[in-house]
C-alpha cells in the first residue's frame, strides 16, 4: 500500500446520461462502466475516497415528492440527498467490490452517509439560484412554488427549482473517513456534496434546504482528510480556452496565479467547469499536491500527468 491517497470526484450524469430513462439496470450499467479508472488506481495501491454527484437521481426523487405529494408527506431536500448517497453509495458500494475481485485486488468498500459544514450566515443562502430537479412549463412551477414554497427560476426550455449552494467549510465525520482511508479502505463518501448542515449556537448540527457543489466538497474533504491528489471525471477530457470554438486549445499544466486569471476572464463562463477548476485550486492552495480535472475515462492517464488538465501551486 502506497503512502498517497487520491479523493476521485464522479459525476452524476455518468450514472445517468441525458437521453436515458435512467432506469436502476442503466445506472448499474453506468457505474460499472465508470469504475475501471478506480479499480486500476486501487491495484497501484492508491488510498481512495469516492465522491459522487447526485443531479439527475436527486432530481428524479424530487419528480416523485411531487407526484405524491397529496397522500404522502414530502421529504425535504436534506433527506433526499442523504437517501441518494445511501443509494448511489450501495450501488458503487456493490460494483465496486464485485470489479475489484474480478481484478485480484484486495480491498474492501464502504459507503458513510456524510454531512457537510457550512455557514448559516453564507451570503448565498439568502439568493437561491442553483437549478435542481426536472425543467417544467411556467404554469406547473408555479403552482409548486406556491404549494410547496419553493423558489423557482426561468431556464433554458422552462423553468426549475432553484436552491442555494453555500460554501463548504468542512467534512462533519471526517475522522471516520480519514481512519478508513488510511487502513486502505475504499470509501464512498460526501455523495452529492454531502447534507449541508450548520452548527447553532448550542453546538448541536441542524441541516437546510440547499445543495453544496460535489466538487467543492470532494476538495474540503481531501484537504479534511490529508488527501495528496484531487481527480476529478467528467465528460470533458480537459480545461480548454475557447471551448467548442475553432479556436479551442488544451490547457495541459495551470498554477494557481495562471488559473485565477482564467477564472477571472470569464473563458469559463458560468457553467460546470468553473466551479470545478475553482475547487481544484482551493484544493492545491491549502496543502493538496495537485488536482487533476479529465475525462471519465482518462483517470489513470490523468494521474500520470498523460491527459487532462493538472493545477498545482506554482
Amino acid at each position: 500500500m502506497t503512502d498517497a491517497g487520491i479523493v476521485v470526484a464522479i459525476g452524476g450524469n455518468a450514472l445517468s446520461p441525458e437521453g436515458e430513462e435512467g432506469t436502476v439496470a442503466e445506472q448499474f450499467r453506468h457505474v460499472r462502466e465508470s469504475l475501471g479508472e478506480v479499480v486500476q488506481l486501487a491495484a497501484e495501491g492508491w488510498k481512495i475516497v469516492i465522491v459522487h454527484g447526485n443531479g439527475p437521481q436527486v432530481g428524479n426523487d424530487l419528480a416523485r415528492q411531487e407526484i405524491a405529494r397529496s397522500q404522502i408527506p414530502p421529504l425535504p431536500l436534506g433527506l433526499l440527498v442523504a437517501g441518494t448517497q445511501g443509494w448511489i453509495g450501495y450501488m458503487i458500494q456493490q460494483s465496486l467490490q464485485n470489479a475489484l475481485a474480478d481484478a485480484g485486488v484486495e480491498r474492501r468498500v464502504v459507503t458513510l452517509v456524510t454531512q457537510i459544514l457550512v455557514d448559516q450566515d453564507d451570503p448565498a443562502l439568502a439568493t437561491p439560484d442553483k437549478p435542481i430537479g426536472r425543467t417544467m412549463g411556467e404554469e406547473r412551477a408555479k403552482a409548486l412554488a406556491a404549494d410547496l414554497g419553493w423558489h423557482i427560476a426561468p431556464v433554458s426550455g422552462g423553468w426549475r427549482r432553484v436552491v442555494p449552494s453555500p460554501r463548504p467549510l468542512g467534512t462533519i465525520e471526517h475522522r471516520m473517513i480519514a481512519t478508513l482511508f488510511a487502513e486502505g479502505h475504499l470509501v464512498v463518501a460526501s455523495g452529492g456534496g454531502g447534507v449541508p448542515v450548520y452548527r447553532t449556537a448550542g453546538d448541536r448540527i441542524e441541516g437546510m434546504d440547499a445543495v453544496v457543489d460535489k466538487d467543492r466538497a470532494a476538495a474540503v474533504l481531501g484537504l479534511d482528510i490529508g488527501a495528496d491528489v484531487l481527480l476529478i471525471l467528467t465528460d470533458i477530457d480537459a480545461v480548454y480556452t475557447g471551448y467548442g470554438t475553432p479556436r479551442q486549445e488544451r490547457i495541459a499544466r495551470l498554477d494557481l496565479h495562471g488559473a485565477e486569471a482564467l477564472i477571472a476572464s470569464g473563458e469559463l463562463g458560468a457553467g460546470s467547469m468553473a466551479p470545478k477548476v475553482e475547487a481544484a485550486m482551493r484544493f492545491v492552495r491549502e496543502g493538496g499536491d495537485r488536482a487533476i480535472i479529465t475525462r471519465l475515462d482518462l483517470g489513470g492517464e490523468g494521474v500520470a500527468g498523460e491527459a487532462g488538465t493538472e493545477i498545482v501551486a506554482g
